[in-house]
């Protein structure tokens, strides 16, 4: 009997878990059917304004650029940062100095400076290089995450070395051991590190806010923004916007929901 108590207890909380968390998502999808006041006064059922908020959107906005600005810092971004971040990790796993433990440190370190604290002087760096309003000014200050070259280090410790030895018997160069053997073994590392830096640049909005000032440069973030901190905010258009803008991280964990898990727990194929 106390067994079957403890398990209801368990699924109960489980499930009041999994409805506030799906909740968000569900309350954004009925808040695009109706309109701004239905929405302030709290209404919880369809309406049947989504085909007006969604023309509203489209009206105001140019979707495709907007959206093709996100999907290009956050594609390009992410596979930059991978290659750097896990050629940082590899080395610092796989080559022995008496200066590797001391750089890495420094690396770590890093992790401890707030990014309020890097804003201005990033945003004089860009300035002076010309920089300022182009989405290269948005990629370069991300491509090398210490805490992804932490968590490539981490994960090589479970690479097999005997694997790396044959490859140096058989003539392989270094960059061919990790681009052959290394790359291909650690696929579900990658891929979880995919997700993450993606879901960070897609979500990123301080530093385009500060960066990027046309709107033909804006992302997807800044214009739901902008649109959420108007005068008269029109928060069923503001619904339109978010769902649009959560879907494609929705889709790329879904796609690599799997390869996430194994990656996250270490494993190695």
């Amino acid at each position: 009997m106390s067994r079957r108590f403890g398990m209801l207890l368990q699924y109960g909380f489980l499930s009041l878990a999994a409805f506030l968390s799906v909740f968000p998502f569900i309350w954004m999808v009925i808040g695009a059917t109706n309109t701004t006041s239905d929405i302030i006064r709290g209404k919880l059922s369809l309406g049947a304004e989504f085909s007006a908020n969604l023309t509203s959107f489209f009206t105001k906005v140019d979707v495709p650029l907007i959206m093709w600005n996100s999907v290009k810092i956050a594609v390009f971004g992410t596979l930059i940062t991978l290659l750097i971040s896990s050629l940082a990790g590899y080395g610092f796993e796989m080559f022995r100095s008496r200066l590797r433990d001391r750089i890495y440190t420094v690396v770590l370190l890093t992790l401890m400076v707030p990014f309020a604290a890097l804003m201005i002087p990033l945003f004089l760096l860009m300035s002076k290089m010309g920089l300022i309003n182009t989405h290269i000014a948005i990629v370069l200050p991300s491509l090398a995450s210490a805490f992804i070259i932490f968590y490539f280090r981490q994960a090589s410790k479970a690479f097999p070395s005997a694997l790396r030895d044959a490859a140096k018997v058989d003539g392989l160069k270094e960059w061919q051991i990790f681009f052959y053997i290394y790359l291909p073994v650690m696929r579900s590392t990658f891929a979880a590190a995919f997700v993450i830096v993606f879901m960070l640049n897609w979500n990123n909005y301080l530093w385009p806010l500060i960066v990027l000032q046309s709107n033909d440069t804006k992302t997807i973030t800044l214009v739901v923004s902008s649109f959420a901190s108007a005068y008269y905010p029109e928060y069923g258009t503001v619904m339109i916007g978010t769902i649009l803008a959560t879907l494609p991280t929705l889709l790329v964990f879904f796609a690599m929901q799997r390869q996430f898990v194994q990656g996250m727990l270490g494993s190695v194929k």
